[in-house]
Formats: C-alpha cells, structure tokens, sequence
C-alpha cells in the first residue's frame, strides 16, 4: 500500500469517527431502511452502463472532481450542478463525484448537487473504511459505491458489498494489480474497475487494463480508469474489448467538460 493511501486511510478513519459522534450508526441505518422514497429513487448504475455499451456506445463514467493530491486543484471554477448537466447532455452514461474533502477537495453536498441536476446514477467516489459510509452514501443519494481493494481487507470488503446490495446500489469493484483483481473476482460485483495509475508512483500506463483483461469472465464489465486522455486511448481499449470508462481529469481541466467528453467519445 501507497504511503498516500496509508495517509487518507488514516484520515478517512479519524473522519468516520467524528461522524459517529455526531450521529450514530444505528440512526443512520434506521433512516436509510425505513426510507422508501430514497430506494424508489434508485437510478440503477451497472443499468445505465449496459444500455449504453449494448447500443453500441462507449458507457462513460464521467467524474465530478475540483483537486487531487497527484495533480493539485483541477478546476478552479468549480460548480457541480452545472459540470453534471453537462454530461448528461453529452451523453454520459453515470456520474462520479468525489466527496472525500481533505484529499480531493470534494464534499457530500457535491453528490447532491450533482444528482439533482440530472437524471443519470452517480457513484459516491471516495474511501470506504467503515461500513457507516455505505449508509451515508445511500442516504445522500448515491447509486454506487466504490470499494478499494488496496484499502480493505476481504472480509470487510464482503460484507460492505453485501451491504451495498441490500440498499439497492451497486458496486465498482477497483484494483491495480493481478493480485487485487484475484480479491476482486471474489466478490460478486459485475462491475470490475481497473485503474490505471500506479499507487506507489503515480505513473499511468494503460497496458494495466489490457493486461488484465484475459483474466476476467466476460459477465462482469470492465471499467478502465485513468490515463483516458485522447480519441486513439478510447480506440484502442473498445478494439480490445473494454467499452467502459471513469474519465476525470481530461474532463475537469477543459473549458466544457460535455464537449470534451463528445470530443474524446467520438
């Protein structure tokens, strides 16, 4: 595990704490349970993916995200309703949209706004430790969750996902190594994330999608993430047989974040 990992883990832990202080689980689990509205409002995540890709399109996950601790502040000019509208107009199939705050600068109202903006699902990008986020996640809206294979261990991975489920949402399962990806195929998730960037180096290749690929069964859905920065990345992953990505940056830093992704997804 990445020393940054290492470092947002801890800060993660220390910030699910003071959440707990300030509402308990049990309140939280009781709210998001007895709330049938919030469930009738699921938008269906891995859904949106597929109807895209059996179209024959690209099923983009477009990412809502102001700063990272690699790159710094991406977008100075920072307005979630208005950035989610636009890919939504753009075509994109789902929203991502960072919450973490100390590392990415993102919020949970940043979600909300996002969400209500469009009509499309959003996955609560952010480090999942405890399984009191899994609530807060479906409490503020999300219709996704991310888990971090680096991040947890299998057992609380498993009942994370168990938990996810139950709620309705779905699960992006992420990893960056054969290793990870072994841990990820465990779990019963169709939607497998392979990201691209090195956790210890930041560098980014995107032959750590293709090399992975013969590894995993054609029912789950290959995500790719990271490094999708040109016309020719997307043609050389949909000529090998991924045709999902989560796409932040090269969004983030364009003028229009809709007519780069029409730009990029041609």
């Amino acid at each position: 595990m990445s020393d940054i990992l290492n470092k947002i883990l801890a800060v993660k832990a220390e910030e699910v704490a003071a959440a707990k202080k300030h509402r308990s689980l049990q309140s939280l689990r009781a709210e998001v349970e007895g709330d049938t509205e919030l469930r009738a409002n699921l938008r269906g995540f891995e859904a949106s993916l597929r109807k895209k890709i059996e179209a024959g399109q690209a099923g983009v996950i477009a990412e809502v995200k102001k700063a990272s601790p690699s790159k710094g502040v991406l977008r100075a000019d920072f307005r979630p309703a208005d950035i989610a509208e636009s890919y939504a107009k753009a075509g994109a199939a789902c929203l991502s949209v960072l919450t973490d705050v100390n590392f990415f600068q993102g919020a949970n109202e940043y979600l909300q706004q996002a969400r209500a903006a469009c009509d499309i699902p959003v996955l609560r990008k952010d480090f999942m430790v405890d399984m009191y986020q899994i609530y807060e996640a479906r409490a503020m809206g999300a219709d996704c969750i991310l888990l971090i294979v680096a991040a947890l261990d299998h057992g609380l991975m498993a009942e994370m996902e168990a938990c996810a489920h139950e709620l309705g949402m779905d699960v992006l399962i992420e990893s960056h190594d054969g290793d990870e990806l072994t841990a990820a195929l465990k779990l019963k998730s169709r939607l497998i994330g392979i990201n691209n960037r090195n956790l210890r180096t930041f560098e980014v290749t995107l032959d750590n999608t293709l090399n992975l690929l013969s590894r995993i069964p054609q029912e789950r859905m290959v995500i790719t993430e990271s490094g999708i920065m040109s016309p020719s990345d997307v043609q050389r992953m949909r000529e090998n047989g991924v045709h999902a990505f989560l796409v932040g940056e090269a969004f983030m830093r364009a003028p229009d974040p809709g007519a780069e992704l029409r730009k990029l997804f041609i």
